[in-house]
């Protein structure tokens, strides 16, 4: 009984512990949750449901209207009668009424305006995910910043080890006389400076996550931490080969909404074109009705207002055909001016493609140094590392100074922190290129 006691408070210490563990953020659940909760994106959401309501309302076009009118009128004074002399009456009537019509051919009016709406939607959805796409870029960002700054504050935590170990080993020296006084304290002043660098990479650290906690609208920065990739699984960057900027620009021609929106409102304005033409064709629309009306004069007998209502009953059909003639040239200037949009539009997907273009171009290039700066950092890092254990077990054999040893410590941690600075700036810029090609951002 003791033993499944035991075994019960064990599994509750274990599940507190782990309910009071920080949730660890992957990039992709941090993309997802500022794409959900971004106000920009919500914005563009806001844009495309109003392009879709425009569209039903071009489709309903199509169909036929129908009103209802009801008519009361009452006139006093003189007035002719049949007797054809004028005498004073007061007249009342009553009309009741219901119309339809519909459109038969408006010079294809109609469809090309339900197209120019479909396609306005189609370039709404692609805005749409041009700014989720946006908000997942600066989420990268902000995130490799993060693990950039935490990696920095692990360099510095190493460096405190460091020096705290030469402090104790000085104060042993210093004991039996193997140390001086100003030896010692020009290493605590090593170590106290040491302690400054860290606590400037944990500010910088903290900075960094409220900047991403700030993108993904979450009140507080706190008990907020990501998930460090595993930088050992990622493939050798060394002899690889980078795709060219023309072939992801190929790519990226075929899936970035930013080009498929302009590509869609060039298509568009083409139909507004075909729209501004049906100024020319003839208009033609069916209407039909039924109504009837009671009368009633002062002095006269009238008769019951239901057998007037059904004596009264009258109906129509109609159709109405019009032919533009001359309307002061608005069809002609009309025509010009979708004209000019259309090549206002063309210009702007021509730009939309360089500006593309200029940043393929220049994600590549800054892929490239990244590449070739991580390779130098490597090479830098693995000749510190060796040159620092080289100093450091000569200056514990009391063949340097100190000065000479702590020159050589810092260089290697400036080492190490260049190659992991390295590191994640070609992470970032080898998952922005994939981005540019379609893929998912994801380290």
């Amino acid at each position: 009984m003791k033993k499944i006691f035991f075994l019960v408070i064990l599994v509750s210490l274990v599940k507190l512990d782990v309910l009071a563990q920080p949730k660890q953020w992957s990039l992709r659940e941090c993309c997802d949750y500022a794409v959900a909760h971004n106000i920009t994106v919500r914005q563009y959401e806001n844009v495309r449901r109003q392009h879709e309501i425009q569209l039903s309302t071009a489709r309903n076009q199509r169909l036929p209207d129908l009103s209802a009118s009801a008519g009361q009128n009452f006139s006093f004074g003189r007035g002719l009668t049949a007797e054809n002399t004028y005498t004073n009456t007061n007249t009342s009537s009553t009309s009741f009424s219901l119309g339809t019509s519909v459109p038969l051919f408006t010079g294809f009016q109609i469809p090309n305006n339900i197209k120019l709406n479909q396609l306005n939607l189609e370039a709404a959805t692609q805005d749409l995910e041009k700014a989720k796409n946006d908000i997942r870029t600066s989420v990268a960002q902000a995130y490799v910043q993060i693990l950039y700054c935490m990696e920095i504050a692990d360099v510095a935590h190493r460096q405190i080890s460091i020096d705290s170990v030469q402090v104790a080993r000085l104060q042993s020296l210093l004991k039996v006389g193997k140390a001086s006084e100003a030896e010692l304290a020009q290493q605590k002043a090593t170590l106290a400076q040491s302690h400054l660098t860290a606590t400037q990479a944990e500010n910088n650290l903290q900075l960094a996550i409220l900047s991403m906690t700030q993108l993904l609208e979450i009140p507080t920065p706190e008990g907020f931490s990501v998930v460090r990739p595993d930088l050992g699984a990622q493939p050798s960057v060394f002899g690889s080969q980078l795709v060219t900027p023309d072939d992801i620009f190929a790519e990226a021609l075929t899936v970035k909404p930013e080009i498929q929106a302009q590509q869609l409102r060039l298509r568009s304005a083409d139909n507004s074109i075909k729209i501004a033409r049906a100024g020319y064709y003839p208009t033609l629309s069916f209407s039909a009705g039924l109504g009837s009306n009671y009368y009633k004069t002062s002095g006269f007998e009238a008769k019951s207002f239901g057998e007037q209502m059904k004596n009264n009953f009258s109906q129509y059909l109609g159709f109405n055909l019009s032919i533009p003639i001359f309307n002061r040239f608005q069809t002609r200037n009309s025509i010009r001016s979708a004209k000019i949009d259309r090549d206002n539009q063309q210009l702007t997907l021509d730009n939309t493609k360089k500006t593309l273009y200029k940043e393929i171009q220049q994600a590549y290039y800054n892929t490239v140094a990244a590449q070739q700066k991580l390779q130098s950092s490597d090479q830098a890092r693995e000749s510190s590392e060796t040159a620092f254990q080289l100093m450091q077990a000569k200056y514990e054999n009391g063949k340097s100074t100190i000065t000479e040893f702590n020159e050589a410590k810092n260089n290697y941690l400036k080492a190490e922190s260049d190659l992991t600075q390295a590191r994640y700036e070609y992470l970032y810029q080898q998952a922005l290129i994939q981005f540019y090609r379609g893929h998912e951002l994801s380290f």
